[in-house]
């Protein structure tokens, strides 16, 4: 049996080619302005334009157990079953070229694209993301194995090891703000090992906005973690370390109490204050180990907000730690979940895995809201298939079909 002959082709494929299936939530428009914004767009037609490579980069995580050259195949595999009816084939570029390609890229596309992109999305309506009228917001980080190369070992570091070993793979450190009632990571930041997450968790304190609840483990409590985000109209509740005393001002009727929290020595020298806060204490039981919990919030009201609330709401925290795995079981399940040798492509790399998981979030988000249910009782892994499938998919079918692939309110606008 002889095989048809194919005759090679070298198009210019852009990302409004490929991701069909995500421009919901992912406009291509978007990506060529950020293109130009950071001054990433090319002159020369080159068979990987940049707008196909910011796809690539982000589809590194939907196909995280492929190589680079098996993703970039599955990323235009509709747009080469119409190829094949022509009698025509496209040279998937070797590795080097793919290579070439991320490192002409940088990495300040990606982390602009994914500013431009991340924002909560919950709305009143949406189960379980606000308390009160107060968006649910939580913050917290987790450490990625990189691979073992000179330039990442030099730039991210290894953790401590004892005497005389050191650890298999250089870390790099990602602190994530997201909204817990959805999975939405709406900031990130990275940073080398040797960061401490209390000094990057302050900075995502930025994303705060009046409104909003923020929660954390009591390892990110801090005056200065209590200060900035009162400072940015948003209240708290966080856990408080066992050896954080409280002294009791008042004790309310709910059985939490009042009380007030000093600056710490480099805050009091530039004339901070102490802060009033209330303080509240219970008990888990769990097969007859019992766990002790301190709260501490800004949260004053205990017709609104009791005690008995805001100690349930509190283990919503833990979406983070949902979200989290997520990303690095479900996303990135790789033994190293990072692939790249250089730290600057570590980054672009990190920050297309971010924009991956917020763009199944956000379909995710959009099919809970016409079920009219959460968004946490779907399937994050059966989501990601579905993403995964449907690529080639919507590359395959004619314009005028896909409205019938939109959501309700993309379709009626």
């Amino acid at each position: 049996m002889l095989l048809k002959e194919f005759s090679f082709i070298n198009p210019k494929i852009e990302a409004k080619q490929v991701f069909q299936v995500l421009e919901t939530v992912i406009p291509p428009e978007l990506i060529s302005e950020t293109l130009r914004e950071t001054s990433a767009t090319e002159e020369r037609k080159r068979q990987l334009p940049a707008s196909l490579v910011v796809c690539l980069v982000i589809a590194m995580s939907l196909w995280s157990s492929d190589s680079m050259s098996s993703v970039l195949q599955n990323l235009v595999n509709g747009l080469n079953r119409q190829w094949t009816k022509l009698g025509e084939r496209w040279q998937i570029p070797t590795s080097s070229s793919i290579s070439a390609a991320r490192q002409r890229l940088g990495c300040r596309v990606m982390s602009q694209l994914f500013t431009r992109l991340a924002r909560p999305q919950a709305t009143l309506s949406t189960v379980g993301a606000f308390l009160g009228g107060l968006r649910v917001m939580a913050v917290d980080g987790t450490v990625l194995d990189v691979p073992d190369s000179a330039a990442n070992a030099r730039v991210f570091g290894y953790p401590g090891s004892r005497r005389g070993t050191r650890a298999a793979f250089p870390k790099v450190r990602v602190v994530l703000l997201i909204e817990a009632g959805t999975h939405l990571i709406v900031d990130a930041l990275m940073c080398p090992y040797r960061i401490g997450e209390r000094v990057r968790a302050l900075k995502l304190l930025r994303s705060l906005t009046p409104g909003m609840l923020l929660m954390w483990d009591r390892g990110l409590h801090s005056y200065r973690m209590i200060k900035a985000t009162i400072s940015q109209g948003s209240h708290y509740l966080g856990r408080v370390p066992a050896n954080v005393k409280f002294p009791v001002e008042e004790v309310l009727e709910d059985g939490s109490y009042l009380s007030w929290v000093a600056p710490d020595r480099k805050s009091k020298k530039k004339g901070a204050t102490r802060i009033q806060v209330r303080i509240i204490d219970y008990d888990i039981h769990n097969q007859g180990e019992i766990t002790t919990y301190r709260l501490v919030t800004s949260l004053m009201d205990i017709v609104t907000f009791p005690a008995l609330l805001l100690a349930e709401q509190y283990h919503q925290r833990w979406e983070i730690e949902n979200t989290i795995d997520e990303l690095k079981t479900h996303l990135l399940g790789r033994k190293t979940p990072i692939r790249s040798l250089k730290p600057r492509e570590v980054v672009q790399e990190i920050y297309g895995w971010l924009i991956g998981h917020y763009a199944i979030r956000s379909l995710m988000l959009q099919a809970a809201t016409l079920g009219n249910i959460s968004p946490l009782r779907l399937s994050f892994t059966g989501t990601l298939r579905v993403i995964r499938r449907s690529v080639a998919d919507f590359q395959d079918i004619s314009p005028e079909q896909l409205p019938l692939f939109y959501p309700v309110s993309s379709a009626i606008s």
